[in-house]
């Protein structure tokens, strides 16, 4: 069925990347979602009214609230597919995240209303009667809450959609919370026990569970979030695949929004190479990681000594000094500059994030372990970075 409303609505779905083909999947889900969304809440209001139970009539607004948040990632994937403009040159792919973050909202108010209502219905308790058409009802809304689940979670992982990795998260709550609410009616019905407030007790819990983690995962790329591992390493790899490149460092990844990414990094060169040649083949690395992984890339030179015995020698002691401090510490753009009394030694030392030294702190680390070096003294002239992570 995905696949047949996907071929149905979109022309060309393999190309998720071009903005118009993700509206489209924009439209397609928040369409299926608002339909069928207002359709589960008009049922379980109904199956409310009937049993006079308050987590069914509570479950009954939380799809109806999920109607709305269909309506706020339709209206963010049209925003997000925006063209580049002059006040925004990275185009507005970052509305699809702000989208999502509103659909999260939405389910955490749900999920403290309803944790009002429980508690309310749980100091002041009724009776419920049982209705099968009641029951009918939510054995029908779970089997379509499981199908907009999938529906939701493979279009989001197909198109890598953050709104819709939340929707689909909040499906998945919803059939928890609806099994429960089936559960407590069913209990309720035969028993006679007033179990309906906590059962709402219990929908809440998954609603706001469900919120949270889809908060978090819309908050993550706003606030900016370590790049994937598995794409850095692929990154360096291609980079490093060219004869000329002896190291790469401070390679930051920019995410604008979904298949709106640039990259920056630093390529260690051989000083005393053909920088015409060399500039040709940083061009040729930048197209190919644009048609690799269509990340923008700029890449900036860093000439430096790889044919210097000594200069190679001590640089290979100096970041062995480095990793005794911090093993996850690392040094780049290491060079050696020759005084009368003692030699400069100069280099960019880049400090984990999870290193509680200060700036200051490291420097003097270094500065100490130098006297260590045989061929001395030497002075280090140390600039600190902590703004990546190797």
């Amino acid at each position: 069925m995905v696949d047949f409303l996907v071929k149905k609505f979109i022309s060309r779905p393999d190309d998720w990347e071009d903005p118009d083909i993700r509206q489209r999947y924009g439209l397609l889900t928040g369409g299926v979602g608002i339909f069928l969304n207002l359709l589960l809440s008009l049922g379980k209001f109904l199956a409310g009214l009937i049993t006079g139970s308050i987590a069914i009539t509570a479950d009954a607004f939380n799809n109806l609230s999920d109607a709305g948040s269909s309506v706020v990632t339709l209206v963010g994937f049209h925003m997000a597919a925006k063209k580049a403009d002059e006040d925004h040159p990275f185009g507005h792919g970052r509305i699809e995240y702000i989208s999502g973050l509103i659909v999260a909202a939405a389910i955490l108010l749900v999920g403290v209303e309803l944790a009002k209502s429980s508690l309310e219905k749980i100091l002041h308790p009724e009776d419920i009667t049982l209705s099968w058409v009641s029951v009918g009802i939510l054995c029908a809304a779970i089997l379509v809450k499981l199908w907009m689940f999938y529906f939701n979670r493979t279009l989001g992982k197909r198109i890598d959609s953050a709104a819709m990795c939340a929707t689909a998260a909040d499906s998945l709550s919803d059939v928890a919370a609806t099994s429960a609410v089936l559960l407590g009616t069913l209990v309720g019905g035969f028993t006679g026990l007033h179990i309906d407030g906590w059962v709402g007790i219990l929908v809440a819990i998954f609603i706001l569970r469900a919120g949270w983690g889809a908060a978090k995962d819309t908050l993550d790329p706003l606030l900016g979030q370590n790049p994937d591992p598995t794409l850095v390493h692929a990154i360096e790899k291609t980079v490093m695949a060219h004869e000329l490149v002896t190291g790469i460092h401070d390679l930051i990844i920019h995410d604008y929004g979904p298949g709106r990414s640039m990259l920056s990094l630093h390529a260690e060169v051989p000083m005393d190479a053909d920088m015409l040649a060399v500039h040709d083949v940083i061009d040729d690395i930048e197209r190919e990681l644009k048609e690799k992984f269509h990340i923008e890339a700029v890449i900036h030179m860093d000439p430096i000594a790889t044919k210097d015995p000594l200069t190679n020698e001590l640089k290979a002691k100096v970041a062995g000094l480095v990793r005794e401090i911090d093993p996850d510490m690392t040094i780049h753009d290491f060079r050696m500059t020759q005084g009368p009394h003692h030699q400069n030694l100069i280099f960019d030392v880049v400090v984990p994030h999870s290193c509680d030294l200060s700036d200051e702190e490291v420097k003097s680390r270094i500065a100490g372990r130098m006297g260590e070096l045989p061929g001395g003294p030497y002075f280090p002239v140390v600039s600190v970075d902590r703004s990546y992570a190797e």
